[in-house]
């Protein structure tokens, strides 16, 4: 299997259909994606309800959970309840509101986490399960990124060591990647699109790399 775009250590992408190249990948450390919330989003390959995502997150995220060490992922509100039920919610907080609900301004999204938390499991100590982040996302040519600046931090609260490799079913256009490039983790991404690969290709190149002690340089490798 050809990756679309390989840096040379430890960025790869791959352009396809995640449920395809899914079962040709290692295991992984962290899974950490945003998938379609099945609200209408307007993809050029995917068609957003909430039938076709029910059916999505029953394909992909069960075979996430099982090769990662933890799963990390943003799934709106509207249809949290087509995933598996989670080891723990944390809570995405902006104080401003993001969008109306029947009950007034939502003020929060959830982040569903499977596996242990890695903060507890290497004995570093509790840490909050609310992340407050109020950055509105640069679009990048799509129609609903993450902001750069809140996916670093999450992905700094999900994966603990400079080792960790790191996987992004639904890569868009690139943030979990460029997270995890300027954190000095090695990743994998997955995009249906090629001309989001693309953008995520332009970003990558942009973004700069963190400098390395002698030590973590020689634990940096391809991935295969």
């Amino acid at each position: 299997m050809k990756p679309y775009y390989d840096d040379g250590h430890g960025i790869v992408i791959y352009h396809g259909d995640c449920r395809d190249i899914l079962p040709m990948l290692p295991k992984v450390d962290l899974a950490l994606t945003d998938p379609p919330y099945g609200v209408g989003v307007d993809y050029a390959s995917f068609d957003d309800t909430p039938e076709n995502v029910r059916q999505l997150v029953r394909s992909v995220i069960p075979r996430c959970i099982a090769m990662s060490k933890r799963t990390v992922l943003t799934c709106g509100t509207r249809q949290i309840g087509f995933y598996p039920e989670p080891t723990w919610i944390l809570c995405w907080l902006n104080r401003a509101g993001s969008f109306m609900n029947p009950w007034g301004f939502t003020c929060w999204q959830p982040i569903l986490c499977y596996g242990k938390d890695p903060y507890l499991e290497n004995s570093m100590g509790a840490r909050a399960d609310v992340i407050e982040h109020s950055e509105t996302a640069k679009k990048w040519g799509h129609p609903c990124p993450k902001p750069e600046a809140f996916w670093k931090r999450l992905m700094g609260r999900a994966s603990v060591k400079e080792s960790d490799i790191v996987l992004d079913p639904f890569m868009g256009s690139g943030t979990t990647l460029v997270a995890a490039k300027q954190l000095g983790r090695r990743a994998i991404g997955i995009e249906i699109e090629s001309k989001y690969c693309d953008i995520a290709i332009k970003r990558l190149k942009a973004s700069m790399r963190p400098l390395f002690t002698e030590s973590a340089k020689k634990r940096r490798s391809k991935l295969f």
